[in-house]
């Protein structure tokens, strides 16, 4: 790790000291966005609105910010009016916040002095039938946003030294491809499998569709190619014991036959690979000879050891789409059809039956797959889900499945009954995301940064995920994602050093009375305990390992952690500038609801209700923070006493976190603050919890209906019960 030097800083952030020490001189942009915007509220008249705030020395309207004529506008503003403040009304800061934060540096002013007011993914699109509200409540998110803009701080990020060579955990395919990527950009790659030998899940299979590729021949041609390029190390029969470090400068520990290795990478990549589910208990298997997963018939395909056939029954989704697993396999219906296939070539006179809940083929070649099986005679019989087939077993095996279409039970008999089992993630997969503290889905599979703008990326900076270890993929996939987490790794390392996100924790140790809280509840590691010159021990926070969440600062007892550019008068800003009034009793009662949600999910789930435009209420106000752990219970409290009537707290689903485990401390302070609530007098559920993903805007959108006609019910809070001590109290 390395400080920039002051001519570097001076390059980054070229605004002057003088500009940003006095008083906020803020311009705001609200953009038309075509009739995106204008379509469905007053943008001249929150324009004009925005001049009347305070510290708002200029306000104007674009057709498109976002444009060329919108960014020169923005950077022609700062120097003109001697912007120290940005404020751009348009979209979604999750899509064009770097867009806008580029043009504020080309300008001279650091990008951390940008704001941002989501008036259309959360207010035109959402209100599109509600004129005067929609306008209203684009004023009130302009007024939060200038709130918050005013006291925000010029930050710098951190510059790392990136070492020059990748660790690669797992010698499959995708780890395979992603080694020889690298290397012969000229990077060293240190390749690690825990087998004896290379190919992973490749290894098992009997051949390759639609060609017949043998897929040793594969593996031998990559292992040829590996053991040719005198940059990669490769490592069988090895595990990974220690992962320490953070981006740029991870120290890695392995066994390995001949004892223990250790070595210095700048990036990871998992392509630990996945493992097929062995279905107990169902549909006979371990019970009944006969029945057998996809994967060991490959193996009895690949060496031989099938006799005389004349009867074979395949059972689709078995333990999937619901039964032990929920999620579909992408990958067992163009499985069967393969391995179907090569049954009917090797016993052509056999009666080939697949059981499927719909036959899920993609792309050109596995549908001509598909209609060369039935072709050969494979029958494809659909099954409900609401009635699975059964297997018995007599002299012989026997399947009865219910036919919708004939509205009838038949029974198959069967030499061999094969079960399509989804694959599922491996035991040292799990080990692994708690070394690397990254995170896995409700699934159990690597959990991306972002499904659309960071796929192969984690959300610890460095580590990247590829192939079946993020989920069932076919090996087209996988080799393409091993691509595109190489070419991710490559980049920090060709430019030999790399600025991390600023926004981290930091600790004024003044306050801190090292009680050791933070340093339990960092799902990252990036906190440790020191001794000061008092002899005291404090908490410290290394940024380096730091991402932001926010969990140490909300539930610091005596306030000594904060997060940058979410800092605690900065969320309180937006708090109080939120309601202005409070809401009015009696018939027409309007209630007033804020909602703190967290960036990667539940912000992201109201953006897509705006992007397919389901309409809600327009009662809700949001302040985005980078995870629902950030969710001060001072929050709550805050937002309670200047006029909201009901506080959601949102975020990711439980094992679905972008920060691990932290949404578990949300769960906790949420029960503890309804606890708090009920001893105040005040009804405990004016505080709602709601774990909503990316992609369930309708659950957004039906939340928020649901919160606003639970807030009627309740009725205008009674603010006298809200009797508590001030921002400086001792924590709850």
């Amino acid at each position: 790790m390395r400080e920039e030097n002051k001519e570097e800083g001076k390059a980054q952030t070229p605004a002057t000291e003088e500009l940003l020490l006095g008083e906020p001189r803020i311009g705001v942009f609200v953009c038309h966005c075509g009739a995106n915007i204008a379509g469905f509220l007053d943008v001249e008249k929150v324009t004009e609105y925005a001049k009347t705030l305070p510290n708002v020395v200029f306000a104007m309207r674009n057709l498109y910010t976002c444009a060329e004529d919108g960014i020169s506008a923005i950077k022609e503003a700062i120097v003109e009016h001697k912007l120290n403040r940005v404020v751009v009304a348009s979209c979604t800061p999750r899509t064009h916040e770097p867009l806008f934060r580029a043009a504020c540096e080309e300008a001279g002013l650091n990008k951390y002095l940008f704001e941002f007011a989501n008036i259309r993914d959360q207010c035109s699109w959402v209100h599109m039938n509600e004129w005067e509200a929609a306008t209203e409540k684009a004023k009130d998110l302009v007024r939060m946003s200038v709130m918050r803009a005013a006291l925000l701080e010029p930050l710098e990020e951190l510059s790392i030294d990136i070492h020059p060579s990748c660790l690669v955990v797992g010698a499959g395919i995708s780890g395979m491809s992603a080694s020889l990527s690298i290397a012969k950009q000229g990077f060293e790659v240190f390749l690690v499998e825990k087998e004896p030998e290379v190919g992973g899940f490749l290894g098992k299979l009997s051949s390759l569709g639609p060609t017949g590729a043998d897929p040793k021949e594969v593996i031998e041609k990559y292992l040829s190619e590996i053991e040719g390029e005198k940059r990669i190390h490769l490592f069988t029969s090895s595990q990974v014991l220690s992962i320490d470090g953070y981006f740029g400068n991870f120290q890695a520990r392995l066994e390995t036959p001949k004892g223990e290795e250790s070595f210095k990478v700048g990036t990871i990549i998992v392509a630990s690979g996945a493992e097929e589910m062995k279905p107990q208990g169902l549909y006979g298997y371990g019970e009944l000879e006969g029945v057998v997963t996809e994967g060991e018939l490959e193996g009895m395909l690949a060496e031989d050891r099938l006799e005389k056939i004349n009867d074979v029954v395949f059972i689709q989704c078995v333990g999937s789409r619901g039964q032990r697993v929920s999620y579909c396999n992408k990958i067992c219906c163009a499985l069967a059809i393969k391995n179907a296939i090569d049954l009917k070539k090797k016993f052509p006179a056999a009666n080939v039956s697949i059981l499927h809940n719909g036959v899920q083929v993609r792309g050109v070649v596995e549908e001509e797959q598909y209609k060369k099986a039935r072709e050969m005679g494979v029958r494809f019989r659909k099954y409900s889900p609401d009635r699975l087939p059964t297997v018995s077993a007599d002299e012989r095996l026997n399947v009865k499945t219910h036919m919708e279409l004939m509205e009838r039970e038949i029974e198959i008999p069967a030499d061999l009954v094969v079960l399509s089992t989804p694959l599922v993630q491996t035991e040292s997969g799990l080990a692994l995301s708690k070394m690397l503290r990254v995170p896995v889905g409700s699934d159990g599979f690597f959990f991306e940064a972002h499904v659309k703008l960071r796929p192969v990326d984690f959300a610890t900076d460095g580590i990247y995920v590829c192939g079946t270890a993020q989920g069932p993929k076919n090996i087209s996939e996988s080799v393409a994602q091993a691509y595109a987490a190489a070419s991710h790794a490559l980049t920090p390392m060709k430019r030999k050093t790399m600025n991390v996100e600023a926004v981290t924790a930091s600790v004024d140790q003044e306050k801190c009375i090292g009680c050791e809280y933070c340093a339990v509840v960092c799902p990252f590691g990036a906190v440790s305990m020191v001794v000061n010159k008092q002899n005291n021990w404090v908490s410290s926070i290394n940024e380096a390992l730091c991402k932001g969440c926010g969990a140490c600062a909300a539930g610091c007892p005596t306030l000594a952690i904060t997060t940058k550019h979410f800092k605690r008068e900065q969320t309180l800003a937006q708090i109080a500038a939120a309601f202005p009034n409070p809401s009015k009793p009696g018939a027409d009662f309007e209630p007033q609801i804020l909602a703190f949600t967290c960036n990667w999910c539940s912000y992201a789930g109201a953006d897509l209700a705006g992007v397919s435009r389901f309409q809600y209420p327009p009662n809700i106000r949001i302040i985005r923070l980078m995870c629902s752990a950030r969710i001060d219970p001072l929050y709550v409290l805050e937002a309670l006493r200047h006029n909201a009537d009901m506080v959601l707290m949102s975020g990711c689903h439980i094992g679905d976190c972008h920060y691990i485990t932290a949404n578990h401390e949300t769960e906790a302070r949420f029960f503890a603050l309804r606890d708090y609530l009920e001893s105040l007098g005040v009804e405990p559920e004016r505080v709602q919890l709601a774990w909503i993903s990316a992609a369930e805007g309708e659950i957004f959108a039906q939340t928020i209906r649901d919160i606003v006609k639970k807030a009627k019910e309740l009725g205008p809070i009674d603010k006298r019960t809200l009797r508590y001590r001030e921002p400086e109290r001792s924590r709850t």
